[in-house]
């Protein structure tokens, strides 16, 4: 069994691949070498190396600007490393130099020019393989938002919060954002924003029909969730049985109901 580590940085290791990196990263700290970081966007190939070393960080796309980096600088960071437009002058920079680089890569990299530069590798795996990390990440945003919106948000709990791992740490941190969000709103807040979305949007003459949903969809889906069925919401929302099927058959594409 992997032991939990949370690490004390902004690194968050609890599953089996993170904790692997960030031994390896531990490593790395004492072992001046080069070394590369693999991953999807937003797996936390940064913070990790930000753990490994504190350098300048620099674009690889910023070919110019990295040269002038490696001059000046003991240890670089090199973001999105495949972007490199020539290999062959960072190389002789390096010799010239004698710069530590740490590159991360959401890109396949040639194995030659993986051996070329760098002496070791680390693949961070997208976090639906990391279940673990999940609710640490989660725990961390909620603590970024509340300090950011200086309030607590009493009511909310971690655990209602659907996580969105489509773009793995950028889309979780933004789906606890929204959650923190919607929570502290009242009804003047929620009531502007329709109003904003709407007056963006209206301009036919089906407009009224046409954007019903954006109550009805809504009002069904948290009468599914607080209700249990199609008989107790059309009980508790009043609502004839025959209607409550037809607004539910109206907006099934909409819908994502158990």
């Amino acid at each position: 069994m992997v032991a939990d580590v949370v690490d004390h940085t902004n690194y968050i290791a609890k599953s089996r691949a993170s904790i692997e990196a960030l031994k390896s990263a531990n490593l790395l700290k004492s072992v001046a070498i080069n070394a590369l970081i693999l991953g999807e966007h937003g797996v936390g190939k940064l913070t990790l190396a930000q753990h490994i070393v504190a350098a300048p960080v620099v674009d690889a796309s910023a070919f110019n600007e990295l040269l002038a980096l490696l001059e000046t600088n003991s240890s670089v960071i090199i973001k999105n490393f495949h972007k490199i437009t020539n290999y062959k002058k960072l190389k002789i920079a390096l010799d010239v130099h004698k710069t530590r680089i740490i590159a991360t890569s959401n890109s396949s990299i040639s194995e030659g020019l993986v051996d070329e530069f760098f002496s070791l590798k680390i693949t961070l795996p997208p976090l639906v393989e990391r279940a673990e990390d999940i609710m640490p990440l989660m725990e961390k945003f909620s603590l970024e938002a509340q300090e950011m919106f200086d309030s607590k948000n009493e009511g909310l709990s971690l655990s209602e919060i659907k996580p969105d791992l489509s773009q793995n740490c950028y889309s979780l941190r933004r789906s606890v954002y929204n959650a923190f969000l919607m929570n502290s709103f009242g009804e003047e807040e929620i009531l502007a924003m329709l109003e904003r979305f709407l007056y963006q949007r209206i301009g036919g003459r089906n407009d009224y029909r046409d954007l019903l949903y954006l109550f009805d969809v809504p009002m069904i889906k948290s009468g599914y969730a607080k209700f249990g069925s199609q008989l107790a919401i059309s009980e508790k929302f009043g609502l004839n049985r025959n209607t409550l099927r037809k607004k539910i058959n109206d907006n099934k594409d909409k819908l994502t109901l158990d």
